[in-house]
């Protein structure tokens, strides 16, 4: 590690905060430029490399994932162009087997000059709604290879010394739907770069071009010095844990293992993720960039005083086993890394870092979940096509002092905004009919996770419309810690409360949809942090009153009995004999329930006697709620991630 400093305290702070303020700028000029909702939305990361790749400095609001692969798809570049690269040039690469994320993230990558020498990269990713393949959005859960998936771009030249490259660019797009969309998603992120151009050499002007590349050193060991400062204070040895994917829909019944081994050394920190599945037969699997960026935002979420750029790669250290759902193979499908493996290591990572770092303790929050509606809007009489295309927020997990954090966006990138309806609305002829927090959608805990969000949704004017979904943990149900028990499953369910209801799961493509059909879908809550017969029982009645818990769970899940008086005027009353009673109950017997036979536990839930949320968190039995028949090999993995994770903590 380079120890010499060549920069005075105050020429370093100001560079360095200049560079942060430079790629700010950079995202702002995208977001007022860009033309589709998407990226509007803040599904897009900006970034300052230097001239090797390396990554300088990211932006205050960046989706974590990407940050985590943008000095590798910069090094794409250059080891495809070497010197073959030239002021005025332009490249586009999206592939996620070259240190990519999936194909929508569409990365520009903008070479800037001094004096005809190499100084800086600038790039600028933003999350393309569709980039071609069987389906609108380019989910396509039946994919098991990434030629259905839409269009691969490898590092490819679209602007040569200042010369726009039509033809190269029209190849691209035209395999995309709304090709003109994609085209002024191009021209923003060319002219975000253009802005970061601006701004460095501004600096430039001002302080010399060998002290701007100084601090461009610096500031990355700077990073580098932190980071092993902080971790030498760290205590030392190896922690392991697993988290799982729902399945391989080839397969069916079995949880899918992500197995997370971490080591600190003295000033290292080393992750093993060997035991990971081999890849499975569906776009859930991670390329390695993703599964690496996983290790660095899980890791990062417990250094928030630490900026983030390569001088924090340089401490934290991955081993993605090859062929394996953490690092799959071209062409293996990967497109729904981001609700698949990638979540997966970054709650790993919480668990692991919440034993070391009890302080920041944090329990599993939702999965990032996407739901694309794409087809031809025939509001006024035409016929254009549109693509409705959303996330939801959730639940964080439960911390070791407070509650998990109510509706928020996923880990995945906590810039995301949430899509107005008005907006969607307007754009899209998708009207939404509800969108509201779930009670009891909370993992209870001493702590308990956020609350979950519900969304549902009704197609008006349409015509050649279909819809896919890709989400997860509909069976890995969003987990507790330290005690805390778990969430509820998520899932999309179609025409709800008609005979035509029907539960799609969370994994599912091209459903076709007909004027008048109607959706809805959870995005869970986060997982409980503690016991929750620890809970103070003035919280709990504070939830009801909030209609966050309800009665019944508030008995059920944390022992408290409360009346109700007069919910118009928020009066409830705890009993508080038949509270100690209950929780006397609940704390003799609830071990023995996770050894009651899955089969009598379905049996149960078929004649009504117990509910979903009993099945789950009382029992820890997982189930197929199309069939409603016991998943055994699944109930066993879960119960085994219970014991580990919650039982033992009683």
């Amino acid at each position: 590690m380079e120890t010499t400093r060549k920069l005075d305290p105050v020429t370093f702070e100001v560079l360095k905060n200049g560079f942060v303020n430079l790629v700010d700028q950079m995202a702002e000029q995208m977001l007022r430029t860009c033309y589709s909702f998407v990226i509007y939305n803040r599904d897009f990361s900006c970034a300052l490399c230097d001239a090797d790749g390396n990554t300088i400095m990211q932006g205050t609001q960046d989706i974590s994932v990407h940050v985590g692969t943008l000095h590798l798809t910069a090094k794409a570049v250059l080891e495809d162009f070497g010197d073959d690269i030239h002021p005025g040039d332009v490249f586009l690469v999206n592939d996620p087997y070259r240190g990519g994320t999936h194909f929508s993230d569409t990365r520009v990558i903008y070479p800037v000059f001094h004096e005809q020498r190499l100084i800086a990269l600038m790039q600028t990713n933003g999350h393309w709604a569709d980039v071609g393949g069987s389906n609108p959005g380019s989910f396509d859960v039946t994919a098991k290879e990434h030629y259905g998936e839409g269009m691969r771009i490898p590092p490819v030249r679209i602007f040569s010394k200042g010369h726009y490259l039509k033809d190269v660019v029209n190849i691209i797009v035209k395999n995309m739907r709304l090709p003109e969309e994609r085209l002024g998603d191009l021209r923003s992120q060319v002219e975000a770069a253009k802005v970061g151009e601006v701004q460095l050499q501004a600096m430039i002007r001002k302080y010399g071009v060998e002290t701007v590349l100084e601090a461009f050193s610096e500031v990355q060991n700077y990073v580098e010095r932190l980071t092993r400062a902080k971790v030498k204070t760290l205590p030392k040895g190896t922690w392991e844990t697993v988290d799982y994917i729902d399945m391989d829909p080839e397969v069916g019944d079995g949880l899918i293992p992500i197995r997370v081994k971490m080591t600190i050394t003295d000033d290292e920190i080393l992750y093993d993720l060997s035991g990971s599945h081999p890849y499975i037969s569906c776009f859930l699997n991670a390329g390695f960039g993703s599964a690496l960026s996983g290790t660095y935002a899980g890791t990062k979420t417990f250094f928030p005083e630490i900026p983030l750029n390569s001088g924090f790669y340089r401490v934290v250290k991955t081993h993605l086993p090859e062929n394996s759902v953490v690092n799959a193979p071209s062409p293996v499908a990967v497109s729904g890394y981001c609700s698949g493996s990638f979540e997966k290591i970054m709650n790993a990572c919480f668990e692991l870092w919440s034993n070391i770092m009890p302080e920041r303790a944090l329990a599993c929050s939702f999965n990032l979940e996407y739901l694309l509606i794409g087809g031809y809007d025939t509001r006024n009489g035409a016929r254009d096509y549109f693509m409705w295309y959303d996330w939801m927020a959730g639940g964080h997990g439960g911390r070791i002092d407070r509650d998990g954090a109510n509706t928020t966006s996923p880990v995945f990138g906590v810039g995301l905004s949430v899509q107005p309806c008005e907006g969607q609305e307007r754009l899209s002829p998708v009207l939404t009919t509800k969108h509201e927090i779930i009670t009891d959608s909370a993992g209870p805990g001493k702590y308990r996770g956020g609350c979950g969000v519900e969304k549902g949704g009704e197609l008006t004017q349409i015509d050649g419309t279909v819809m896919s979904y890709c989400c997860d943990r509909s069976r890995s149900i969003t987990w507790g810690i330290m005690g805390g028990l778990p969430s509820i499953p998520q899932g999309a369910i179609l025409n709800p409360g008609k005979d035509s209801e029907q539960f799609l799961g969370t994994i599912f493509s091209n459903v076709s949809l007909q004027k008048g059909d109607t959706f809805t879908r959870p995005a869970a809550g986060g997982g409980g942090l503690g016991d929750p017969l620890e809970r103070d029982m003035y919280a709990v009645l504070e939830d009801v009153i909030d209609e966050y818990v309800s009665i019944e769970r508030a008995r059920k899940d944390y022992g408290v009995i409360i009346h109700e008086i007069d919910r118009e005027l928020d009066q409830f009353e705890i009993n508080y004999e038949a509270t100690q009673n209950e929780r006397d109950y609940i704390r003799h017997n609830r071990k023995n329930w996770f050894n009651e036979a899955p089969e009598e536990v379905a049996r149960l839930y078929r004649a009504g006697e117990i509910n979903q949320m009993d099945v789950i968190r009382k029992y820890g039995v997982i189930m197929d709620y199309t069939s409603n028949s016991v998943l055994p090999i699944s109930t066993a993995q879960y119960r085994e991630s219970m014991v580990n994770r919650t039982v033992a903590y009683w």
